[in-house]
């Protein structure tokens, strides 16, 4: 079973992997000899604090804004080949500002349109590898999400897109499927985890009694990518500690 989850020798994209869950995974998958690059906002590895949960050491960089469209399109292949695609770039804006139009359009391009033009891009080094696309979306996406309806929207869309995605590339040998964290603590959380009101609130909602980490979304991300899951497509697993049962 542990030659199952051997990443040796495989060459893993992460986008979205410079902080929190997206890094997570990363050094998940680093850890089990993959060879892992990352996308990032920001100019440079060393723009990063990690104190917000980055550490991009033994790690490959580039910097690349995934909510422009034509930004991905021009950004070089961090591979000659690619075994494994981890879509887990995201975006949250508080204070009511998805009801307006531009905090609405950016919301959905990094959180939605990026996805289909990050798998558009290595579609043809995935279908030659028989590689795995693993979506990264949120138990948002299966209920409202109070003052956020880009976000929630966004995390349906994602999930649909699993299925689609999964239906139309089985042939070419690649497997898309998805993951849903729940209460993840992570910056983009902090208007949570940062209150001890709204923390224990949210805490009393979820029936394992603790948040979630980015090793626990790591581990649903090195299942479904590894030999263990050759038979899961389209699917998009909940990782929430039961909140949203």
């Amino acid at each position: 079973m542990q030659g199952d989850t051997d990443f040796t020798g495989k060459r893993v994209l992460v986008v979205g992997g410079s902080s929190g869950i997206g890094n997570g995974i990363a050094h998940a998958f680093r850890a089990r000899g993959a060879e892992v690059h990352v996308w990032g906002t920001r100019a440079s590895a060393a723009d990063y604090d990690p104190a917000d949960g980055s550490d991009l050491s033994g790690l490959g960089y580039s910097s690349v804004d995934v909510g422009d469209p034509d930004a991905i399109a021009a950004a070089p292949l961090p591979f000659d080949s690619l075994d494994v695609l981890v879509l887990c770039q995201g975006t949250v804006i508080y204070k009511r500002g998805e009801f307006e139009r531009a905090g609405w359009d950016r919301v959905m391009a990094v959180n939605l349109d990026s996805l289909m033009h990050c798998a558009g891009k290595f579609r043809a080094q995935l279908a030659e590898a028989k590689g795995s696309v693993i979506i990264v979306s949120s138990v948002a996406g299966f209920k409202a999400n109070i003052g956020n309806p880009a976000y929630a929207a966004s995390k349906a869309g994602a999930v649909s897109l699993v299925k689609s995605l999964g239906q139309a590339w089985a042939g070419e040998g690649i497997r898309v499927n998805g993951l849903a964290p729940g209460l993840v603590d992570t910056k983009l959380t902090k208007v949570t985890t940062d209150h001890p009101e709204r923390l224990a609130g949210a805490l009393a909602r979820i029936p394992d009694g603790r948040l979630g980490t980015p090793e626990d979304m790591a581990g649903t991300a090195i299942f479904l990518a590894s030999p263990l899951a050759s038979y899961v497509t389209g699917h998009t697993v909940v990782v929430d500690g039961g909140l949203s049962l």
